[in-house]
């Protein structure tokens, strides 16, 4: 039984303690950003020169699953093959798992403008069981208060439920704040999404629903409205942009906080100067173990000792920027 299987039990049984927290790495950019996502190749001093390549940013992945601690490694299906077929998995306790949709907000390549567009669905991944090297995936769907859209996206939402059924799958949902003006008051959207959410699930059996949410962090009033309503309905974070270290660490510490039970974080692990030094002290707020102060520090300690120049000095590293973890 992997670490993740073994937590969520734990959190639908009503005896969730902070290191119950789940962690993930969401490492399937390549669906979207594509070959950015891989991540800058970064010297001792911080030197960009180029990004990495397919093969070092499938190191990377199985570096992460080695060190044991995320609970789940979210990767594109191509990439998991890789990994499954070279044994990156064998007796691990990370719970792999594939994005199982690439609707048309996360084509984000340079130059694109598809983004600026309502979401469209779209599904590249196979859940065929011959197809896949895992019985988890991922599924995002966007509602921006556009009829057409809102509509087809939720048509193709209950077609992969059938297909997921059909083949035995497990899903977490995704969902994205709006991707295009939706002519709603910016204070009222966070709950127009909750109430997305809710609607559209509310149609759905137990063995139907996802194994858990994945939502922007819309601050604590919108985050313990979702979380309060159904306890039954795991809901997790995830990560945004890079932000500074103390973003990072503020934000798994208030998501749990305020009633997230998962952490899905992309960019705010790859683009750090250390990935497993970030996971380790994510780990320690999550538990309790560290305040995000206090984490922050230690990240910097942890990179002088390896000789790796921080990208930011720790006096601009430990402010938190994100204007949603202000004031909370």
């Amino acid at each position: 039984m992997t670490r993740f299987a073994e937590k969520i039990a734990r959190i639908r049984a009503g005896n969730y303690k902070p290191r119950d927290f789940i962690i993930a790495d969401a490492k399937d950019g390549d669906m979207g950003p594509s070959i950015p996502s891989c991540g800058p190749k970064l010297d001792k001093e911080c030197s960009f020169s180029r990004y990495r390549t397919r093969p070092e940013f499938l190191d990377n992945i199985r570096a992460v699953i080695q060190q044991d601690i995320i609970d789940i490694m979210l990767v594109s299906a191509s990439n998991l093959e890789c990994l499954t077929e070279t044994g990156a998995f064998a007796g691990s306790s990370v719970k792999p798992a594939i994005r199982a949709n690439d609707a048309t907000d996360i084509w984000v390549g340079r130059g694109a403008t598809y983004s600026k567009k309502p979401s469209r669905p779209y599904r590249t991944a196979s859940l065929s069981v011959k197809r896949r090297h895992t019985d988890l995936g991922l599924y995002s769907i966007t509602f921006n208060n556009d009829l057409d859209a809102d509509y087809n996206s939720l048509l193709a939402l209950l077609d992969f439920i059938r297909d997921a059924d059909d083949n035995g799958f497990n899903y977490f949902l995704e969902v994205f704040n709006p991707n295009v003006d939706t002519g709603i008051a910016a204070d009222l959207q966070p709950h127009y999404v909750n109430d997305c959410i809710i609607r559209a699930l509310a149609g759905l059996t137990r063995a139907q629903r996802p194994q858990f949410l994945k939502i922007p962090f819309n601050g604590p009033k919108a985050l313990e409205e979702l979380a309060s309503y159904d306890p039954s309905l795991i809901v997790g974070v995830l990560g945004g942009g890079a932000g500074t270290a103390r973003d990072t660490f503020e934000l798994i510490h208030q998501a749990e906080k305020y009633g997230a039970r998962v952490a899905l974080f992309g960019r705010k692990i790859n683009l750090a100067e250390d990935p497993l030094a970030m996971i380790q002290f994510m780990r320690a707020v999550a538990d309790g173990d560290l305040a995000p102060e206090e984490a922050c520090k230690a990240y910097h300690g942890a990179l002088q000792s390896a000789g790796q120049k921080p990208l930011r000095p720790l006096d601009t590293d430990i402010i938190i920027t994100e204007k949603v973890l202000m004031g909370a």
